[in-house]
C-alpha cells in the first residue's frame, strides 16, 4: 500500500536518501571518535611534561639525559600524531556536513528533520 500522493518510486527515493544520510552520519561520528582520540593522544605528552617539570628539582638534567631525550622525542611524535588525527577528523567532517547539505537540498523533507 502506499501513501496518498506518494509514488512508489518517491517512497524508495526516500528510503535511499534516508539511508544516505545514516551512512553520512554514522562516518561523521567515527571521524568524531578519531577527533576525540586525537585529542588524548596530543594531551598525554603535555602531562607527561607538565610532571617532568614539576619534578624537576628532584634530579639533575644531566644525570637523566639519555632517558629524557628518547622520551622527549616520543612526547614529539605523539603531539604529531595527535595533530594529524584531529585534523583528518576535522576535514572528514566538514566533508561529511556538506555531503549532507547537498542531500538537504535535493529533499525538502530531510531538511526539515535535519534543521
Amino acid at each position: 500500500m502506499e501513501a496518498p500522493g506518494k509514488s512508489e518510486s518517491s517512497m524508495h527515493l526516500d528510503t535511499v536518501t534516508f539511508n544516505e544520510v545514516q551512512l553520512l552520519l554514522a562516518e561523521k561520528r567515527t571521524s568524531l571518535s578519531a577527533m576525540r582520540t586525537g585529542i588524548a593522544v596530543f594531551a598525554f605528552p603535555l602531562s607527561v611534561l607538565s610532571v617532568l617539570i614539576a619534578t624537576s628539582k628532584s634530579y639533575s638534567v644531566n644525570e637523566v639525559v639519555q632517558w629524557l631525550v628518547p622520551l622527549i622525542l616520543l612526547n614529539v611524535g605523539l603531539v604529531a600524531l595527535g595533530i594529524y588525527l584531529i585534523t583528518r577528523a576535522v576535514v572528514r567532517i566538514r566533508h561529511y556536513d556538506r555531503m549532507i547539505d547537498k542531500l538537504k537540498n535535493k529533499n525538502p523533507r530531510l531538511a526539515e528533520l535535519l534543521d
